[in-house]
């Protein structure tokens, strides 16, 4: 059976949960609780080393420890649908605006939470390392969440997908990381219309409820 070490609150495993909601993979769900720090422990470091969610253990036993390789492993075992693309043109396009909304949107968002939060405190990234805070970043991240959104908003005037002109993995990545950039108060205003659409209409997917 496959399994997915979740958390019911992170923006991180939320994709993976999206991402197997939409190419319909019967799975198993087990929740790591990140507030108590659960993944740190040593029942869960025996599992993923990285002490990170999400993580996936595939039903022939493989241990898959971030996004990217889940993404890999879903669209190669469970093709239908594309979420990666068809043509070399749409993979390398999908490919492409996924890597920008996670360093230009998820790692902005990260880097203004987990640079400022109290309660993170020495844990600035994700890991089994500690890390100090730098207070600067948290100020930068905030910055490139607001020109993240405005090309967001550009990207979307006349479309109704991120990347192709179809559902994909880089629509499910720039939910996510719309809906996270509120834990910094910031969200889409009326100066990004096409933004505010495009979120709307990707609410009525029954995934993103997930």
């Amino acid at each position: 059976m496959i399994t997915l070490y979740d958390c019911a609150t992170a923006p991180s495993p939320r994709r993976a949960r999206i991402l197997l909601a939409e190419k319909g993979i019967p799975h198993e769900t087990v929740q790591i609780d990140l507030r108590s720090g659960e993944q740190l422990g040593e029942a869960y470091r025996r599992i993923n080393p990285q002490c990170t969610v999400p993580a996936l253990r595939t039903d022939d036993g493989l241990l898959l420890t971030d996004n990217a390789g889940i993404t890999a492993w879903a669209e190669a075992a469970w093709p239908d649908p594309p979420l990666l693309g068809i043509t070399p043109a749409e993979k390398a396009e999908i490919a492409s605006w996924n890597w920008r909304i996670e360093f230009e949107g998820l790692m902005a968002i990260a880097e203004a939470l987990r640079n400022s939060a109290p309660a993170m405190a020495g844990r600035a990234l994700p890991g089994p390392v500690d890390y100090a805070q730098i207070p600067e970043l948290a100020a930068r991240g905030l910055a490139r969440l607001q020109q993240f959104f405005v090309t967001l908003n550009a990207r979307l005037d006349g479309r109704d997908f991120i990347a192709t002109d179809r559902f994909s993995v880089a629509d499910i990545t720039a939910v996510v990381a719309v809906d996270f950039a509120r834990i910094v108060k910031v969200k889409p205003g009326e100066q990004h219309p096409h933004l505010q659409r495009w979120r709307a209409a990707m609410a009525q997917r029954p995934s993103m409820a997930l």
